[in-house]
């Protein structure tokens, strides 16, 4: 049998595994569910939650991932359902040094080891799909290595196959918001996050959209150490952002702004977002001892939004602002909410107004003021979706998906920050001058340097 089909033949049998314990687990609290439906019995959701919680607890990869996903995007499952998969933990065992150096020779060759001037046994980090090792170029230059664990694409497929499970259950329980949507852009931006070449692409985006930027760093990539499945970067120093917690107000606030800047200006410029909120994902940099900025450390998950969708977003916050209700509506369209009645539109509303406040207040202040960042959007969630449940349901689009759990991880970095800033001017000064032929013009010319194109 050729290595092509003792490949494919790894996979199909990866998958299977995958999916027997997967369905094993899932299919477990389904069946509980829908017996508790047909006995008539009062299904607990707390009990529910933990059963489903104990179910994904020992399945590492993808699926964990996708839990925690779920877990930041309000109501997009119950919050007994959030609250369980919070719990979780990432964090898949590290592959031990026998392991890494036969995933490496299958990257770069039996002699890859030559082709580096040192490469660290143990793991500097490890998470959901691969983890991370310090080296050093020949001539000496640090390298952050990101290597894939084995046999992730079968799980990805599996898993998410399974995914629509535990949004079948979700919509038995509570029809108030259509998940259908949450399903397909969750695996479309999943399964890129397994191709290492287009992370590789989505870097050299970030580099062209904050050239002008010195508060964000992005790091370089080496281009003959990196494959599909490795990704060789430039290590960026820096420290954790929950250690400033403590800072001087001033510091805070400066990381805050740079935080701000690495997301806005490529979305309000260029129409894409970095749509994995996790602090993992950044670190705080110093020039002479003297915050200077952030690290954008990973970019797996990005997401590139049309021209039209960026139009949506300044014209809901003009709309709001304006108390303009058909540019409101008008916003919503553009967005892909469809069949909008007078009473969807305000409850939508409830949720841009929470999701804009801060950007619409002229003022120098905290991103949702007496908030913990536990609680964030929590209360304007629950007005959401009782609301739903009388007057739905509603159907999120695809491209809402990643937006709103990006903002909303974005300004839970704020309120742990605790910073203060005027987020109104801010917002101002990266749509000044904003036009829907400027930014089309400017994100067909990144993305074409970068060898992207528009996603599904």
């Amino acid at each position: 049998m050729s290595d092509e089909h003792d490949s494919e033949a790894n996979r199909l049998t990866g998958r299977i595994r995958r999916y027997a314990k997967v369905s094993t687990g899932i299919g477990g609290v389904a069946a509980k569910f829908a017996s508790q439906r047909f006995l008539g019995t009062t299904a607990d959701p707390n009990v529910n939650a933990v059963a489903l919680a104990a179910a994904l607890g020992g399945l590492k990869g993808p699926l964990m991932k996708v839990a925690q996903m779920l877990a930041t995007i309000p109501e997009a499952l119950p919050q007994e359902y959030s609250d369980e998969l919070a719990k979780l933990q990432s964090d898949a065992p590290a592959m031990g040094w026998p392991f890494v150096k036969r995933r490496m020779a299958a990257e770069l060759g039996p002699k890859w080891q030559s082709r580096f001037g040192s490469f660290e046994h143990h793991a500097a980090a490890s998470a959901s799909l691969g983890q991370v090792h310090r080296a050093t170029t020949k001539d000496g230059e640090s390298l952050a290595c990101k290597l894939q664990y084995p046999d992730m694409e079968s799980a990805v497929e599996a898993d998410l196959n399974q995914l629509d499970l535990i949004f079948a259950l979700h919509r038995r329980m509570d029809p108030a918001i259509d998940t259908r949507n949450l399903g397909v852009e969750i695996g479309s931006r999943l399964r890129e996050e397994l191709d290492y070449e287009r992370e590789r692409r989505h870097i050299r985006l970030y580099e062209r959209m904050l050239a002008k930027t010195n508060s964000v760093k992005v790091p370089g990539v080496y281009d003959d150490l990196s494959t599909k499945r490795l990704l060789a970067m430039e290590w960026l120093d820096g420290e954790p952002v929950l250690d400033f917690k403590e800072a001087t107000l001033k510091v805070r606030n400066r990381i805050a702004r740079a935080m701000f800047k690495a997301w806005w200006h490529p979305f309000a410029r260029y129409g894409v977002i970095h749509g994995d909120p996790h602090l993992g994902n950044y670190t705080v940099f110093r020039d002479d001892g003297e915050v200077t900025g952030i690290n954008l450390l990973d970019y797996g998950c990005v997401r590139i939004f049309p021209p039209s969708f960026v139009q949506g977003v300044i014209d809901l916050h003009a709309g709001l602002r304006d108390d303009d209700r058909d540019l409101v509506v008008h916003a919503y369209e553009t967005w892909g909410f469809e069949n909008l009645q007078t009473d969807i539109i305000d409850i939508l509303n409830i949720w841009a107004q929470f999701i804009f406040g801060p950007l619409l207040d002229n003022r120098v202040r905290t991103v949702a003021d007496g908030i913990k960042p536990g609680a964030y959007g929590r209360r304007e969630a629950f007005q959401v979706h009782k609301a739903l449940k009388e007057k739905g349901p509603v159907t999120l689009p695809r491209e809402f998906v990643f937006m709103d759990r990006a903002a909303i991880g974005l300004g839970g970095v704020f309120l742990h920050l605790g910073a203060k800033l005027n987020f109104s001017k801010a917002f101002q000064d990266e749509i000044e001058d904003f036009s829907l032929a400027a930014l089309t013009e400017r994100q067909a010319a990144a993305l074409d340097l970068a060898g992207l194109e528009m996603p599904d």
